[in-house]
């Protein structure tokens, strides 16, 4: 079970700015986060049952920060509540699906949404429309994915982070603050993936070569035009930041698809 969930152990995980540390993340059991006389303060999730408001140390401080949490799993929707109360934050509702994480930020109206990548309706889908129908709200992903196709569908959604579910659970209430200062909250191995993905992608307004039926992608046509002016593939990688094995892989790939044995014959497909 990941760090952020309830009942988690000991864990060694990055925080938002790549920083190790260790620490236990919060342990499930009863949760009555109350108010400044005891008596716990609790409003009705979306779609997730009944939740308990406040901070671990009683009522929440006035103009504390809000935030909807959406996840599919309730123990990592326990582990997260518990962590964010910690830090000071207010939770006002939690869902369990895409629909529900839409209904409650736009009835509670929270200062941070976070959403699951991967639950039911699809985060990165209620992230593009909580990116137009709720602008005021920050929404920061919480994945298991560590895939570069989904940090840059979410960031092309409008989530202004992407955290790692195994993250330190006394790292996140930070990690969201600095979301609403403006900051990203973007680990640094996400940002070495974002970098590595963007690098792939092809020159703004490319056209793809076609040879007969055959259609290239706009890397490997951007690559086999540049390969046809007398560029070596280590020029070509400088050229575009890429890697001399990318641009070998790419030129491979094209030449199959273009039935070349070599890249003589390939260049001549294109001509």
């Amino acid at each position: 079970m990941s760090p952020l969930s309830a009942n988690a152990g000991p864990v060694d995980a990055g925080t938002a700015s790549g920083a190790p540390t260790s620490t236990t993340s919060a342990n499930a059991g009863p949760v009555s986060a109350g108010t400044a006389g005891g008596a716990p303060t609790s409003t009705t999730s979306a779609n997730a049952g009944p939740v308990s408001v406040g901070t671990a140390g009683g009522a929440p401080a006035s103009g504390a920060p809000t935030v909807v949490i959406a996840d599919d799993h309730p123990p990592i929707r326990l582990g997260v509540r518990m962590a964010l109360m910690h830090g000071g934050f207010r939770v006002l509702a939690e869902a369990a699906d895409a629909e529900g994480a839409v209904e409650a930020v736009l009835r509670e109206r929270p200062d941070v949404c976070l959403l699951d990548v991967r639950m039911p309706g699809g985060g990165i889908e209620a992230a593009a429309q909580l990116a137009k129908r709720a602008p005021a709200t920050a929404v920061v992903m919480l994945t298991v994915s560590s895939s570069a196709e989904d940090l840059l569908a979410a960031l092309r959604a409008g989530a202004r982070g992407y955290l790692p579910k195994d993250m330190s659970p006394d790292r996140l209430p930070a990690a969201l603050r600095g979301v609403l200062k403006g900051e990203a909250a973007l680990p640094r191995t996400f940002v070495g993936r974002m970098l590595h993905q963007m690098r792939e992608l092809p020159a703004p307004g490319a056209v793809p070569v076609r040879a007969g039926d055959i259609e290239l992608t706009a890397r490997e046509s951007e690559i086999m035009r540049m390969l046809r002016t007398g560029l070596s593939t280590v020029a070509i990688a400088e050229r575009l930041s890429l890697s001399p094995v990318t641009v070998r892989r790419h030129i491979s790939t094209a030449g199959a698809k273009l039935g070349a044995e070599d890249r003589e014959e390939a260049l001549r497909a294109i001509a």
